[in-house]
């Protein structure tokens, strides 16, 4: 427990920003009415797979 607590300054903007973009994906696959796939299916990725299931639902899920 030591060796994390000098450490956790470093990584509570990561987390937050991390949350930020979770929220963001979440809040855009919400309100958008078509994306590539299923919204559950695109649900599913967006939660299961932190931090890169937002990041993949920006580049492929959306249709613009």
């Amino acid at each position: 427990m030591d060796k994390i607590i000098p450490i956790i300054p470093y990584l509570i903007p990561v987390a937050v920003l991390f949350l930020i973009l979770l929220v963001a994906a979440l809040v855009d696959l919400v309100k958008r009415e078509k994306t590539r796939g299923s919204k559950w299916l695109w649900l599913i990725i967006i939660l299961a797979s932190q931090p890169l299931g937002p990041i993949i639902y920006f580049a492929f899920g959306r249709v613009d």
